[in-house]
């Protein structure tokens, strides 16, 4: 079977609700990455096939096709094409994953992979919220769905809570989680990790001054357990809080993704080339759990163990996922977001999944070291893991 490869890799840095990226439209932060995978690969735009991007609340500005409004937000011509996905949390990730497939196939030789969402202008549950304010409709789950699982909706927070109830996690193995999260992401921060990753962006400042966003804006660089064991529970009788799920933020990210003739016909440098790609789906309810299974499938099809893996992106969706999964997996917390995760860094829903991709290709080089998977829970039940060989 043919290869793909991964040439260009870049993300913006990660604005929270209502902070530095605020004052940006979803289309132009996708454009602008757009822009920078171009530059980066050091290709000519009109060579780029197609874009495949991903994005999760695809209402308010992300709707009417938020792909090809990156697209026209960009200096790529008019001729590139462009489609919306969503696949939930793990919608930029199979964009990768259907990008490599095209290419393996021999369908197309260049193509982006990209994600956005910008939280604050777009808010979470906007799309589904709007039948209820409108006064049509039930909302995205019938009554045959509820009947069939004995729910009346499904959510992550739940999935969440019945994960650290199954794993036995105590509100303290929660926050020193978390805690970590944030001393990696500030220390990977202050060490210059995400320099070269990082499109900067300008802003405006609290003084009106134009600026560069080169930093994420959510890391805790003072988060102690004491300060953690604050933040009032989720709920009652809930080990889960605000300190231990990812933070909601704005942000775009990308990879493009080429053929072996592309790398020829362009005299393209590859970073890494792809090495599996998987997708699962299990329980809609607890939901946050089909990362572990899809590992294990990913390991075996590509004849691995976690063992051979140097370093993974599990996202911190809430403590409970990355926890379980290093128990089950058998993995080693030194090499799991070494950078830190979402919990610090945010989770830009749609934009996640080429986010991860990006700091693990970065981090994979940083340290030498050659294999590395990402996996993602999805709303849904479903989990994506890509495993990818630097090359």
């Amino acid at each position: 079977m043919a290869e793909a490869y991964i040439v260009a890799a870049a993300r913006t840095a990660g604005g929270r609700r209502g902070g530095k990226l605020k004052d940006w439209h979803p289309a132009d932060l996708g454009g602008a990455v757009l822009d920078a995978l171009v530059q980066r690969a050091g290709i000519d735009g009109a060579a780029v096939e197609d874009v495949i991007m991903g994005c999760v609340m695809q209402a308010g500005e992300q709707s009417a096709h938020i792909g090809r409004s990156a697209v026209m937000a960009s200096s790529l011509p008019d001729s590139v094409p462009a489609v919306s996905i969503d696949r939930q949390c793990g919608s930029s990730q199979q964009a990768i994953q259907f990008a490599a497939q095209a290419v393996m196939s021999g369908t197309q030789d260049i193509v982006i992979a990209v994600g956005v969402e910008s939280m604050t202008r777009v808010p979470m549950g906007l799309a589904s919220s709007a039948p209820a304010q409108l006064g049509i409709g039930v909302g995205p789950w019938s009554q045959k769905i509820k009947d069939r699982y004995g729910v009346q909706g499904f959510s992550q927070f739940v999935g969440a809570g019945m994960m650290a109830q199954k794993y036995g996690f105590s509100r303290e193995e929660l926050d020193a989680y978390s805690l970590e999260s944030h001393r990696r992401a500030a220390a990977a921060t202050q060490a210059g990790a995400f320099d070269t990753e990082i499109v900067p962006l300008e802003v405006v400042d609290e003084e009106g001054n134009t600026v560069l966003h080169t930093k994420d804006e959510g890391i805790r660089y003072d988060a102690t357990m004491e300060s953690m064991a604050g933040v009032k529970a989720l709920g009652e009788g809930s080990v889960l809080t605000a300190a231990s799920a990812s933070q909601i933020c704005d942000g775009s990210s990308g990879v493009l993704i080429v053929s072996e003739r592309a790398l020829k016909d362009h005299g393209l440098t590859p970073l890494a080339r792809i090495h599996n790609l998987t997708v699962t789906a299990g329980d809609p309810v607890i939901m946050l759990e089909e990362p572990l299974p899809a590992t294990q499938r990913a390991l075996a099809r590509a004849g691995m163990k976690i063992e051979d893996i140097d370093l993974y992106e599990v996202n911190e969706a809430f403590a409970p996922v990355p926890l379980a999964w290093l128990r089950v997996i058998g993995g080693d917390h030194a090499r799991m977001n070494v950078n830190g995760g979402a919990i610090a860094l945010g989770h830009p829903l749609g934009a996640s999944g080429t986010k991860l991709m990006t700091t693990l290709l970065h981090a994979l080089k940083a340290r030498g070291k050659r294999y590395g998977l990402q996996t993602m829970c999805e709303g849904g039940g479903i989990a994506n893991v890509t495993i990818v060989e630097r090359l």
